[in-house]
């Protein structure tokens, strides 16, 4: 009789904790849900129309875009080695930074028909990837793969490192104040309007890159022989080496994908904010893998996710500075406090994020 009861306990409780599990990761989602649509409450009882949250939708996913690029090479890295590269958000400044460098060369600020600009900035594009992509790739030659074998709190000091070197960098090239640079595309001209939402120039070029570019990194991934390399190795490194693949080469190629899209990032920065300055890496990068935690660190689904998230609800914070129904006045200022107090909702309740998995560590 005790024999057969202990089995059934089990199974009970085995199914508690998937119960619990649901039911934090769907609570979670329905308390996002919840944070616009209470303004979407108050737009249409005050002002009887849902176009103030849909332009906020949709300025938040063209933000969200360039999160979501930026975080993808947060949790590529650490999905295979489990280390947070603090420099990543510094190579996204390089992008930036090499992006405007090219307009002048290539004397975009001259051209004035689209077709010649279009073209102007897809070369622009490939070109800022590239550069980044290869700086990631030496960042990890040459600081972090000799630490491959050290604690891991080695590897993380030395990323902090090469953030700050490549601050400097930054310093010396464009000096420490804000550089604006050329609005080439009028960001904020509007292409299409629609019952008062606006979708500007701006949107389409945030999500006309960013949206092929995730396509195209998870296709690699999941269909390529290199991809399935990659997920071999970030499932066990040395179960991977011993079945033929190179370990090494396949680190290699992770940091470079993961500085392609920080190059991509950085130009859609560039053009859709106008300004570019030397710190705007660490507030990126702290902005990226603040999404790709809230997501689920090592998962590209919720990294996407999370930049989304963390895009639609910083502009939702920023245009709600008055108060409006049961919630206090927002405003850009609390708009990092209301960022970090969703963080810490969601990692009490879900610590590995909200679509993330156990990580190799945790297994």
């Amino acid at each position: 009789m005790e024999a057969a009861s202990i089995p059934a306990r089990a199974v009970n409780t085995r199914s508690a904790g998937q119960l619990r599990d649901a039911f934090s990761k769907y609570g979670l989602i329905a308390l996002l849900i919840a944070f616009p649509l209470h303004y979407a409450i108050v737009d249409l009882v005050e002002r009887g129309t849902l176009a103030p949250i849909a332009n906020n939708l949709v300025a938040g996913l063209s933000n969200g875009a360039i999160w979501a690029l930026v975080a993808l090479g947060y949790t590529l890295v650490y999905g295979i080695i489990e280390l947070i590269n603090f420099a990543h958000g510094e190579v996204f400044m390089i992008g930036s930074f090499v992006s405007f460098g090219l307009w002048g060369t290539f004397g975009l600020t001259l051209v004035t028909g689209p077709l010649g600009l279009v073209a102007g900035l897809l070369v622009t594009l490939v070109v800022a990837m590239i550069i980044s992509g290869t700086l990631n790739v030496m960042i990890e030659r040459v600081a972090y793969r000799p630490l491959r074998g050290a604690p891991k709190l080695a590897p993380l000091i030395t990323a902090v490192g090469v953030s700050f070197i490549l601050q400097n960098v930054g310093v010396l090239w464009l000096g420490g104040s804000q550089r604006g640079v050329p609005d080439l595309i009028r960001t904020q001209d509007t292409l299409i309007e629609i019952a008062g939402v606006t979708i500007s120039r701006g949107d389409v070029l945030a999500l006309g890159v960013t949206v092929p570019l995730v396509f195209l990194l998870t296709a690699f991934i999941t269909r390529s022989r290199l991809g399935k390399a990659m997920r071999a190795t970030a499932q066990d490194p040395e179960a991977a080496r011993l079945m033929g693949i190179s370990v090494d080469t396949t680190i290699s190629l992770t940091f470079l994908l993961g500085g392609l899209l920080a190059g991509a990032a950085g130009l859609i920065y560039a053009l859709y904010q106008t300004s570019i300055w030397y710190f705007q890496g660490f507030t990126a990068g702290l902005i990226a893998f603040t999404a790709a935690v809230m997501g689920g660190i090592g998962n590209l689904k919720g990294a996407v996710l999370g930049g989304f998230i963390i895009g639609i609800i910083q502009q939702i914070s920023d245009a709600r500075g008055e108060q409006q129904g049961i919630l206090p006045p927002l405003g850009n200022q609390w708009t990092p406090a209301v960022v970090f107090a969703f963080l810490v909702i969601v990692m009490v309740f879900r610590p590995q994020g909200l679509i993330g998995e156990e990580t190799r560590e945790a297994g």
